[in-house]
Protein backbone atom coordinates (compact mmCIF):
# COMPACT_ATOMS: atom_id res chain seq x y z
CA UNK A 1 0.00 0.00 0.00
CA UNK A 2 2.42 2.57 1.08
CA UNK A 3 4.93 2.10 -2.55
CA UNK A 4 1.15 2.22 -4.20
CA UNK A 5 0.50 5.72 -2.56
CA UNK A 6 4.14 6.64 -3.21
CA UNK A 7 4.11 6.18 -6.84
CA UNK A 8 0.57 7.68 -7.33
CA UNK A 9 1.87 11.14 -5.41
CA UNK A 10 5.37 11.20 -7.43
CA UNK A 11 3.26 10.73 -10.48
CA UNK A 12 0.50 13.42 -9.86
CA UNK A 13 3.64 16.19 -9.28
CA UNK A 14 4.27 18.85 -11.73
CA UNK A 15 8.27 18.50 -12.08
CA UNK A 16 7.22 14.57 -13.06
CA UNK A 17 4.97 15.61 -16.03
CA UNK A 18 6.81 18.96 -17.04
CA UNK A 19 9.71 15.70 -17.53
CA UNK A 20 7.12 13.63 -19.17
CA UNK A 21 6.10 15.89 -22.10
CA UNK A 22 9.35 16.57 -22.16
CA UNK A 23 10.27 13.22 -23.29
CA UNK A 24 7.24 12.53 -25.02
CA UNK A 25 8.25 15.66 -27.14
CA UNK A 26 11.56 13.70 -28.32
CA UNK A 27 10.48 10.64 -28.57
CA UNK A 28 7.48 11.81 -30.78
CA UNK A 29 10.46 14.29 -33.02
CA UNK A 30 11.86 10.60 -33.19
CA UNK A 31 9.15 8.37 -34.46
CA UNK A 32 8.26 11.34 -37.35
CA UNK A 33 11.95 10.53 -38.15
CA UNK A 34 11.33 6.58 -38.14
CA UNK A 35 7.72 6.90 -39.97
CA UNK A 36 9.99 9.25 -42.96
CA UNK A 37 12.67 6.20 -43.11
CA UNK A 38 9.93 3.81 -43.64
CA UNK A 39 10.57 1.92 -40.23
CA UNK A 40 7.30 1.43 -39.90
CA UNK A 41 6.40 -0.63 -43.18
CA UNK A 42 5.74 -4.03 -42.64
CA UNK A 43 5.85 -6.91 -45.21
CA UNK A 44 1.72 -7.37 -44.95
CA UNK A 45 -1.52 -7.21 -42.76
CA UNK A 46 -1.85 -8.46 -39.60
CA UNK A 47 -4.43 -9.33 -36.78
CA UNK A 48 -4.41 -9.15 -33.33
CA UNK A 49 -7.52 -8.85 -30.93
CA UNK A 50 -8.18 -8.18 -27.06
CA UNK A 51 -11.14 -8.91 -25.32
CA UNK A 52 -12.44 -8.39 -21.41
CA UNK A 53 -14.81 -10.85 -19.43
CA UNK A 54 -15.82 -10.70 -15.89
CA UNK A 55 -16.44 -13.22 -13.49
CA UNK A 56 -19.55 -14.43 -11.53
CA UNK A 57 -20.13 -16.99 -8.41
CA UNK A 58 -22.12 -19.71 -8.78
CA UNK A 59 -25.23 -17.81 -7.60
CA UNK A 60 -24.81 -15.17 -10.80
CA UNK A 61 -23.26 -12.55 -8.55
CA UNK A 62 -20.25 -9.92 -9.80
CA UNK A 63 -17.46 -11.83 -7.98
CA UNK A 64 -13.54 -10.59 -7.61
CA UNK A 65 -11.30 -12.89 -9.63
CA UNK A 66 -8.66 -14.72 -7.10
CA UNK A 67 -4.83 -14.44 -7.90
CA UNK A 68 -4.66 -18.11 -9.17
CA UNK A 69 -6.57 -17.10 -12.41
CA UNK A 70 -4.06 -14.84 -13.11
CA UNK A 71 -1.30 -17.68 -13.52
CA UNK A 72 -3.50 -18.80 -16.43
CA UNK A 73 -3.68 -16.90 -19.91
CA UNK A 74 -5.14 -13.34 -18.67
CA UNK A 75 -4.37 -9.69 -17.64
CA UNK A 76 -5.67 -8.02 -14.86
CA UNK A 77 -7.95 -5.11 -15.73
CA UNK A 78 -9.38 -2.09 -14.03
CA UNK A 79 -11.77 -4.12 -11.55
CA UNK A 80 -10.95 -6.99 -9.75
CA UNK A 81 -13.88 -8.39 -10.88
CA UNK A 82 -12.36 -8.43 -14.85
CA UNK A 83 -9.73 -10.28 -16.68
CA UNK A 84 -8.62 -9.58 -20.33
CA UNK A 85 -7.43 -12.01 -22.96
CA UNK A 86 -5.01 -11.03 -25.66
CA UNK A 87 -3.42 -12.83 -28.99
CA UNK A 88 -0.02 -12.22 -30.42
CA UNK A 89 -0.20 -10.93 -34.17
CA UNK A 90 -0.42 -13.17 -37.19
CA UNK A 91 -1.07 -12.56 -40.73
CA UNK A 92 -3.82 -11.48 -42.00
CA UNK A 93 -5.03 -14.75 -44.06
CA UNK A 94 -6.34 -17.80 -43.42
CA UNK A 95 -4.39 -19.76 -41.11
CA UNK A 96 -3.70 -16.64 -39.81
CA UNK A 97 -7.66 -16.03 -38.64
CA UNK A 98 -7.58 -19.89 -37.25
CA UNK A 99 -4.77 -19.11 -35.20
CA UNK A 100 -6.40 -16.05 -33.83
CA UNK A 101 -9.22 -18.09 -33.02
CA UNK A 102 -7.57 -20.72 -31.85
CA UNK A 103 -5.83 -18.93 -29.28
CA UNK A 104 -8.49 -17.14 -28.02
CA UNK A 105 -10.45 -20.44 -27.12
CA UNK A 106 -7.35 -21.42 -25.61
CA UNK A 107 -7.15 -18.34 -23.48
CA UNK A 108 -10.82 -18.90 -22.71
CA UNK A 109 -11.26 -22.90 -21.76
CA UNK A 110 -7.76 -22.62 -19.64
CA UNK A 111 -8.51 -19.74 -17.38
CA UNK A 112 -12.49 -20.92 -16.95
CA UNK A 113 -11.07 -24.23 -16.07
CA UNK A 114 -9.07 -22.22 -13.28
CA UNK A 115 -12.25 -20.38 -12.28
CA UNK A 116 -13.90 -23.16 -12.18
CA UNK A 117 -11.48 -24.55 -9.12
CA UNK A 118 -12.51 -21.54 -7.50
CA UNK A 119 -16.19 -21.54 -7.83
CA UNK A 120 -16.39 -18.53 -10.57
CA UNK A 121 -17.46 -18.89 -14.16
CA UNK A 122 -15.39 -16.44 -16.50
CA UNK A 123 -18.63 -14.35 -18.62
CA UNK A 124 -17.96 -13.40 -21.90
CA UNK A 125 -20.02 -10.61 -21.63
CA UNK A 126 -20.26 -6.34 -22.38
CA UNK A 127 -22.07 -5.13 -19.31
CA UNK A 128 -22.33 -7.17 -15.67
CA UNK A 129 -26.13 -6.63 -14.63
CA UNK A 130 -26.47 -8.53 -11.11
CA UNK A 131 -24.56 -7.20 -8.52
CA UNK A 132 -22.37 -8.69 -6.23
CA UNK A 133 -23.21 -9.35 -2.53
CA UNK A 134 -22.55 -6.41 -1.06
CA UNK A 135 -24.84 -3.84 -3.75
CA UNK A 136 -23.47 -2.17 -6.85
CA UNK A 137 -23.28 0.91 -5.04
CA UNK A 138 -20.86 0.02 -2.12
CA UNK A 139 -18.86 -2.11 -4.74
CA UNK A 140 -18.35 0.84 -6.59
CA UNK A 141 -17.86 3.33 -3.66
CA UNK A 142 -15.62 1.61 -1.44
CA UNK A 143 -12.62 3.75 -0.96
CA UNK A 144 -9.84 5.07 1.28
CA UNK A 145 -8.08 7.89 1.94
CA UNK A 146 -4.11 7.69 2.80
CA UNK A 147 -1.92 10.69 2.75
CA UNK A 148 -4.28 12.53 0.16
CA UNK A 149 -4.58 9.42 -2.13
CA UNK A 150 -8.01 8.04 -2.96
CA UNK A 151 -7.79 3.99 -3.33
CA UNK A 152 -10.59 2.37 -4.57
CA UNK A 153 -10.59 -0.85 -2.99
CA UNK A 154 -11.90 -3.17 -5.70
CA UNK A 155 -9.95 -1.53 -8.22
CA UNK A 156 -6.74 -3.76 -9.57
CA UNK A 157 -3.08 -2.43 -7.46
CA UNK A 158 -2.13 -1.08 -10.02
CA UNK A 159 -0.10 2.77 -9.43
CA UNK A 160 -1.63 3.50 -13.07
CA UNK A 161 -4.81 2.79 -12.72
CA UNK A 162 -5.06 4.85 -9.26
CA UNK A 163 -3.00 7.94 -10.64
CA UNK A 164 -5.47 7.95 -13.23
CA UNK A 165 -8.29 8.11 -11.04
CA UNK A 166 -6.85 10.28 -8.47
CA UNK A 167 -6.18 13.04 -11.36
CA UNK A 168 -9.69 12.76 -12.32
CA UNK A 169 -11.12 13.05 -9.11
CA UNK A 170 -8.98 16.35 -8.31
CA UNK A 171 -10.51 17.56 -11.74
CA UNK A 172 -14.00 16.65 -10.52
CA UNK A 173 -13.94 17.94 -7.02
CA UNK A 174 -14.07 14.56 -5.57
CA UNK A 175 -16.79 12.62 -7.10
CA UNK A 176 -17.78 11.25 -11.11
CA UNK A 177 -21.20 11.24 -12.30
CA UNK A 178 -23.09 8.92 -14.45
CA UNK A 179 -26.43 10.19 -16.56
CA UNK A 180 -27.99 7.98 -18.31
CA UNK A 181 -31.75 6.68 -19.37
CA UNK A 182 -33.42 5.68 -15.90
CA UNK A 183 -30.12 6.16 -13.37
CA UNK A 184 -28.52 9.03 -11.83
CA UNK A 185 -25.17 8.32 -9.81
CA UNK A 186 -22.62 9.67 -8.43
CA UNK A 187 -19.51 7.41 -7.56
CA UNK A 188 -16.75 8.64 -5.49
CA UNK A 189 -14.14 6.75 -8.08
CA UNK A 190 -13.86 6.36 -11.66
CA UNK A 191 -13.96 2.33 -10.95
CA UNK A 192 -17.71 2.65 -12.66
CA UNK A 193 -16.02 2.47 -15.61
CA UNK A 194 -15.26 -1.41 -14.75
CA UNK A 195 -19.08 -1.81 -15.48
CA UNK A 196 -17.40 -2.26 -19.21
CA UNK A 197 -16.67 -5.17 -21.37
CA UNK A 198 -14.74 -4.51 -24.77
CA UNK A 199 -12.99 -6.05 -27.33
CA UNK A 200 -10.42 -4.41 -29.39
CA UNK A 201 -9.58 -5.45 -33.07
CA UNK A 202 -6.35 -4.78 -34.53
CA UNK A 203 -5.32 -4.40 -37.79
CA UNK A 204 -1.73 -4.23 -39.13
CA UNK A 205 -1.42 -1.75 -41.96
CA UNK A 206 1.87 -2.58 -44.45
CA UNK A 207 2.89 1.03 -45.10
CA UNK A 208 2.71 4.20 -42.94
CA UNK A 209 1.87 5.81 -46.60
CA UNK A 210 -1.30 3.80 -47.00
CA UNK A 211 -2.28 4.11 -43.37
CA UNK A 212 -4.07 7.33 -43.14
CA UNK A 213 -6.43 6.16 -45.81
CA UNK A 214 -7.66 2.74 -44.04
CA UNK A 215 -7.99 5.01 -41.14
CA UNK A 216 -10.00 7.75 -42.60
CA UNK A 217 -12.04 4.41 -43.89
CA UNK A 218 -12.20 2.70 -40.41
CA UNK A 219 -13.35 6.10 -39.21
CA UNK A 220 -16.48 5.41 -40.97
CA UNK A 221 -17.34 2.23 -40.14
CA UNK A 222 -17.83 2.93 -36.60
CA UNK A 223 -21.74 3.00 -36.72
CA UNK A 224 -22.77 0.62 -38.64
CA UNK A 225 -20.38 -1.42 -37.35
CA UNK A 226 -21.53 -1.03 -33.71
CA UNK A 227 -25.17 -1.41 -34.36
CA UNK A 228 -24.35 -4.81 -35.21
CA UNK A 229 -22.53 -5.40 -31.63
CA UNK A 230 -24.60 -3.87 -29.49
CA UNK A 231 -24.61 -5.62 -26.30
CA UNK A 232 -24.94 -3.39 -22.98
CA UNK A 233 -28.30 -2.16 -22.66
CA UNK A 234 -28.85 -2.59 -18.93
CA UNK A 235 -26.91 -1.12 -16.04
CA UNK A 236 -26.90 -3.41 -12.82
CA UNK A 237 -30.33 -3.39 -11.31
CA UNK A 238 -29.37 -1.36 -7.86
CA UNK A 239 -28.29 1.75 -9.92
CA UNK A 240 -31.97 2.33 -11.32
CA UNK A 241 -34.69 4.09 -9.68
CA UNK A 242 -37.41 2.52 -11.97
CA UNK A 243 -40.90 3.08 -11.84
CA UNK A 244 -42.03 1.88 -14.72
CA UNK A 245 -39.73 -0.65 -16.01
CA UNK A 246 -41.19 -1.06 -19.54
CA UNK A 247 -40.44 2.57 -20.04
CA UNK A 248 -36.95 1.75 -19.00
CA UNK A 249 -36.75 -1.13 -22.04
CA UNK A 250 -38.08 1.31 -24.62
CA UNK A 251 -35.91 4.35 -23.09
CA UNK A 252 -32.39 2.65 -22.68
CA UNK A 253 -29.72 3.12 -24.87
CA UNK A 254 -28.36 -0.43 -26.85
CA UNK A 255 -25.03 0.40 -26.02
CA UNK A 256 -24.59 1.68 -22.37
CA UNK A 257 -20.81 0.85 -22.42
CA UNK A 258 -19.85 4.18 -24.55
CA UNK A 259 -21.25 6.48 -22.47
CA UNK A 260 -20.15 4.94 -18.71
CA UNK A 261 -17.00 4.93 -20.43
CA UNK A 262 -17.18 8.68 -21.84
CA UNK A 263 -18.73 10.16 -18.26
CA UNK A 264 -16.02 8.57 -16.27
CA UNK A 265 -13.36 10.58 -17.73
CA UNK A 266 -14.50 13.60 -19.22
CA UNK A 267 -16.18 15.44 -16.74
CA UNK A 268 -11.95 15.82 -16.31
CA UNK A 269 -10.94 16.18 -20.42
CA UNK A 270 -12.86 15.55 -23.38
CA UNK A 271 -10.62 12.80 -24.08
CA UNK A 272 -12.99 9.64 -24.39
CA UNK A 273 -14.53 10.63 -27.82
CA UNK A 274 -15.47 10.24 -31.81
CA UNK A 275 -11.68 10.20 -33.31
CA UNK A 276 -10.80 13.17 -35.51
CA UNK A 277 -8.99 12.35 -39.52
CA UNK A 278 -5.64 12.26 -40.29
CA UNK A 279 -3.80 13.57 -43.67
CA UNK A 280 -0.61 11.76 -42.66
CA UNK A 281 0.57 9.02 -40.29
CA UNK A 282 2.79 11.89 -38.41
CA UNK A 283 -0.44 13.58 -37.67
CA UNK A 284 -1.42 10.52 -35.40
CA UNK A 285 1.74 11.34 -33.47
CA UNK A 286 1.31 15.04 -33.25
CA UNK A 287 -2.68 13.91 -31.95
CA UNK A 288 -1.09 12.11 -28.93
CA UNK A 289 1.33 14.82 -28.35
CA UNK A 290 -1.65 17.37 -27.99
CA UNK A 291 -3.88 15.90 -26.15
CA UNK A 292 -3.88 16.08 -22.51
CA UNK A 293 -1.19 14.42 -20.25
CA UNK A 294 -3.00 11.91 -17.61
CA UNK A 295 -1.03 10.05 -14.54
CA UNK A 296 2.33 10.29 -16.18
CA UNK A 297 5.04 7.76 -15.53
CA UNK A 298 8.82 7.96 -15.66
CA UNK A 299 10.00 4.79 -17.44
CA UNK A 300 13.11 4.18 -14.74
CA UNK A 301 10.37 3.85 -12.11
CA UNK A 302 9.25 0.70 -14.10
CA UNK A 303 11.16 -2.83 -13.04
CA UNK A 304 13.22 -3.84 -15.96
CA UNK A 305 10.70 -7.20 -16.36
CA UNK A 306 7.79 -4.61 -16.72
CA UNK A 307 9.69 -2.35 -19.88
CA UNK A 308 8.48 -4.94 -22.54
CA UNK A 309 10.32 -4.57 -26.32
CA UNK A 310 12.72 -2.36 -27.92
CA UNK A 311 9.97 0.18 -28.89
CA UNK A 312 8.74 0.44 -25.91
CA UNK A 313 12.36 0.41 -24.17
CA UNK A 314 12.93 3.65 -26.84
CA UNK A 315 9.66 5.26 -26.69
CA UNK A 316 8.15 4.38 -22.87
CA UNK A 317 7.13 7.74 -22.18
CA UNK A 318 5.34 8.40 -25.61
CA UNK A 319 3.72 4.64 -25.47
CA UNK A 320 2.70 4.90 -21.46
CA UNK A 321 0.43 8.31 -22.84
CA UNK A 322 -1.19 5.88 -25.89
CA UNK A 323 -2.79 4.49 -23.02
CA UNK A 324 -4.98 7.52 -21.91
CA UNK A 325 -5.25 8.44 -25.64
CA UNK A 326 -9.32 7.25 -25.70
CA UNK A 327 -10.89 7.70 -29.37
CA UNK A 328 -12.88 5.21 -30.32
CA UNK A 329 -10.24 4.62 -33.37
CA UNK A 330 -6.50 5.23 -32.05
CA UNK A 331 -3.45 4.90 -33.70
CA UNK A 332 -1.11 2.31 -32.22
CA UNK A 333 2.53 3.13 -33.50
CA UNK A 334 5.58 0.19 -32.87
CA UNK A 335 5.45 -3.44 -32.14
CA UNK A 336 6.98 -5.96 -33.93
CA UNK A 337 5.26 -6.89 -37.11
CA UNK A 338 3.85 -9.98 -38.61
CA UNK A 339 6.75 -11.96 -40.42
CA UNK A 340 9.55 -10.57 -38.51
CA UNK A 341 12.09 -8.54 -39.60
CA UNK A 342 14.16 -5.29 -37.72
CA UNK A 343 11.32 -2.92 -38.49
CA UNK A 344 8.09 -1.90 -36.25
CA UNK A 345 4.67 -1.58 -37.75
CA UNK A 346 1.28 0.60 -37.99
CA UNK A 347 -1.74 -0.31 -36.94
CA UNK A 348 -5.54 0.46 -36.32
CA UNK A 349 -6.63 -0.30 -32.80
CA UNK A 350 -10.48 -0.46 -33.39
CA UNK A 351 -11.99 -0.10 -29.88
CA UNK A 352 -15.94 0.37 -29.70
CA UNK A 353 -17.27 -3.09 -29.63
CA UNK A 354 -18.34 -4.74 -26.83
CA UNK A 355 -17.31 -8.10 -25.99
CA UNK A 356 -19.37 -10.44 -27.65
CA UNK A 357 -20.99 -13.90 -26.33
CA UNK A 358 -18.88 -16.60 -27.63
CA UNK A 359 -15.54 -16.71 -28.92
CA UNK A 360 -17.24 -17.48 -32.56
CA UNK A 361 -18.52 -14.04 -32.45
CA UNK A 362 -15.62 -12.10 -31.13
CA UNK A 363 -13.48 -13.09 -33.89
CA UNK A 364 -16.62 -12.79 -36.55
CA UNK A 365 -16.04 -8.96 -35.24
CA UNK A 366 -12.30 -9.55 -35.82
CA UNK A 367 -13.08 -10.59 -39.13
CA UNK A 368 -16.01 -7.98 -40.30
CA UNK A 369 -13.79 -5.04 -39.23
CA UNK A 370 -10.35 -6.29 -40.72
CA UNK A 371 -12.03 -7.47 -44.19
CA UNK A 372 -14.48 -4.23 -44.69
CA UNK A 373 -11.26 -2.16 -44.00
CA UNK A 374 -9.11 -4.07 -46.15
CA UNK A 375 -12.06 -4.07 -49.28
CA UNK A 376 -12.84 -0.83 -49.11
CA UNK A 377 -9.42 0.31 -49.56
CA UNK A 378 -9.21 -2.60 -52.23
CA UNK A 379 -12.36 -1.28 -53.81
CA UNK A 380 -10.72 2.44 -54.07
CA UNK A 381 -14.19 3.19 -52.24
CA UNK A 382 -15.50 6.43 -51.76
CA UNK A 383 -16.35 6.23 -48.05
CA UNK A 384 -13.65 8.10 -47.33
CA UNK A 385 -15.77 11.24 -48.29
CA UNK A 386 -18.30 11.04 -45.78
CA UNK A 387 -18.75 14.31 -43.71
CA UNK A 388 -16.82 13.06 -40.77
CA UNK A 389 -19.47 14.73 -38.52
CA UNK A 390 -22.31 12.58 -40.18
CA UNK A 391 -20.49 9.46 -39.21
CA UNK A 392 -19.85 11.27 -35.60
CA UNK A 393 -23.80 11.57 -35.57
CA UNK A 394 -24.33 7.47 -36.87
CA UNK A 395 -22.07 6.37 -34.61
CA UNK A 396 -23.98 8.20 -31.46
CA UNK A 397 -27.03 6.95 -33.02
CA UNK A 398 -25.77 3.18 -33.36
CA UNK A 399 -24.80 3.82 -29.61
CA UNK A 400 -28.56 5.02 -28.24
CA UNK A 401 -30.58 2.74 -31.16
CA UNK A 402 -28.39 -0.45 -32.51
CA UNK A 403 -29.94 -1.57 -35.53
CA UNK A 404 -33.07 1.10 -35.44
CA UNK A 405 -29.93 3.68 -35.67
CA UNK A 406 -29.92 6.62 -38.46
CA UNK A 407 -27.32 5.87 -40.11
CA UNK A 408 -24.77 7.37 -42.82
CA UNK A 409 -22.74 5.72 -45.29
CA UNK A 410 -21.87 6.55 -49.14
CA UNK A 411 -22.20 3.69 -51.68
CA UNK A 412 -19.70 2.42 -54.32
CA UNK A 413 -21.56 4.66 -56.95
CA UNK A 414 -20.83 8.03 -54.46
CA UNK A 415 -24.16 8.26 -53.24
CA UNK A 416 -25.22 9.35 -50.10
CA UNK A 417 -27.73 7.11 -48.36
CA UNK A 418 -29.35 6.25 -45.12
CA UNK A 419 -31.10 3.16 -45.99
CA UNK A 420 -29.55 0.74 -43.89
CA UNK A 421 -30.93 -2.56 -46.41
CA UNK A 422 -28.05 -0.58 -48.86
CA UNK A 423 -25.87 0.20 -46.17
CA UNK A 424 -25.65 -3.10 -44.53
CA UNK A 425 -25.72 -4.93 -48.06
CA UNK A 426 -22.70 -3.15 -49.24
CA UNK A 427 -21.02 -3.24 -45.70
CA UNK A 428 -20.83 -7.22 -45.85
CA UNK A 429 -19.90 -7.35 -49.49
CA UNK A 430 -16.86 -5.28 -49.06
CA UNK A 431 -15.94 -7.34 -46.03
CA UNK A 432 -15.98 -10.33 -48.10
CA UNK A 433 -14.32 -8.50 -50.70
CA UNK A 434 -11.41 -7.89 -48.12
CA UNK A 435 -11.41 -11.50 -47.01
CA UNK A 436 -10.88 -12.25 -50.32
CA UNK A 437 -8.32 -10.05 -50.93
CA UNK A 438 -6.05 -11.87 -48.29
CA UNK A 439 -6.63 -14.80 -49.62
CA UNK A 440 -9.32 -16.70 -46.75
CA UNK A 441 -10.77 -19.67 -47.60
CA UNK A 442 -14.60 -19.65 -48.74
CA UNK A 443 -15.50 -22.22 -45.42
CA UNK A 444 -13.53 -19.77 -43.14
CA UNK A 445 -15.53 -16.76 -43.78
CA UNK A 446 -18.65 -18.73 -43.54
CA UNK A 447 -17.34 -19.77 -39.83
CA UNK A 448 -16.86 -16.24 -38.30
CA UNK A 449 -18.48 -13.53 -40.76
CA UNK A 450 -21.93 -15.75 -41.56
CA UNK A 451 -23.17 -15.07 -37.65
CA UNK A 452 -22.28 -11.46 -38.07
CA UNK A 453 -24.32 -10.97 -41.13
CA UNK A 454 -27.52 -13.46 -40.47
CA UNK A 455 -27.52 -10.78 -37.29
CA UNK A 456 -29.06 -8.14 -40.23
CA UNK A 457 -30.70 -10.87 -41.40
CA UNK A 458 -32.93 -11.59 -38.39
CA UNK A 459 -32.62 -8.05 -37.47
CA UNK A 460 -31.18 -9.10 -33.97
CA UNK A 461 -28.52 -8.47 -31.77
CA UNK A 462 -27.34 -9.13 -28.14
CA UNK A 463 -28.41 -6.24 -27.03
CA UNK A 464 -32.08 -6.67 -28.39
CA UNK A 465 -31.96 -10.84 -27.50
CA UNK A 466 -31.40 -8.93 -23.85
CA UNK A 467 -34.14 -6.54 -23.75
CA UNK A 468 -37.09 -8.67 -25.37
CA UNK A 469 -35.56 -11.23 -22.64
CA UNK A 470 -36.44 -9.04 -19.80
CA UNK A 471 -39.62 -7.96 -21.45
CA UNK A 472 -41.02 -11.32 -21.15
CA UNK A 473 -39.97 -11.95 -17.86
CA UNK A 474 -42.05 -8.74 -16.95
CA UNK A 475 -44.69 -10.11 -19.08
CA UNK A 476 -44.52 -13.29 -16.80
CA UNK A 477 -45.21 -11.66 -13.41
CA UNK A 478 -41.23 -11.24 -12.41
CA UNK A 479 -40.23 -7.65 -11.43
CA UNK A 480 -37.57 -5.71 -12.71
CA UNK A 481 -34.79 -6.85 -10.58
CA UNK A 482 -35.93 -10.98 -10.81
CA UNK A 483 -36.44 -10.23 -14.72
CA UNK A 484 -33.27 -9.32 -15.44
CA UNK A 485 -31.51 -11.37 -13.61
CA UNK A 486 -33.30 -14.59 -15.32
CA UNK A 487 -32.12 -13.19 -18.01
CA UNK A 488 -28.93 -13.00 -17.57
CA UNK A 489 -29.30 -16.18 -15.90
CA UNK A 490 -30.18 -17.49 -19.49
CA UNK A 491 -27.10 -15.14 -21.06
CA UNK A 492 -24.48 -16.66 -19.37
CA UNK A 493 -25.65 -20.77 -19.65
CA UNK A 494 -26.11 -19.79 -23.83
CA UNK A 495 -22.81 -18.25 -23.98
CA UNK A 496 -21.29 -20.98 -22.04
CA UNK A 497 -22.07 -23.09 -24.66
CA UNK A 498 -19.58 -21.95 -27.38
CA UNK A 499 -22.65 -21.51 -29.85
CA UNK A 500 -22.80 -18.14 -31.67
CA UNK A 501 -25.34 -15.72 -30.83
CA UNK A 502 -27.70 -15.85 -33.81
CA UNK A 503 -27.93 -19.81 -32.80
CA UNK A 504 -29.52 -19.18 -29.55
CA UNK A 505 -33.19 -20.43 -28.93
Amino acid sequence: MTDLVDQVRRSLREDTQREFDRRVEDQADRLREALREGRLDSPGFGLGIELEAYAVDGDGRLARVPESVFDADCERELGRHGVEFHTAPDPFDGEGISAQAETLRRHVRNVRRVAAREGLEVVLDAMWTVPPSEGTPAYLGDVIERDGVTIAENMTRSPRYCAIDNEVLARTGGTVGLSVPGAECDFPSILFESLTNSIQPHVQVPTAEAFPRYYGLAVRTLGPVLALATNSPLLPTDLYDVDDPYRLLDETYHELRIPVFEQSVNAAWEKVRFPDGIRTASDAVDALVADPTCAPFLREWIDDDERGDAFADRFWEFDHKRGTYWRWLRTVIGGQPVGGGDSWSIRLEYRPLPTQPTVVDNVGFQCLVAGLVRGLGAADHPLASLDRDLAERSFYSAVENGLDADLAWVTADSERTTDRAVIFDELFALARRGLREQGVPQATVEEYLAPIEERWAGRTTPSRWKLERVRDHLDAGQDFEEAVREMQSEYVRLSGTGEPFVRWS
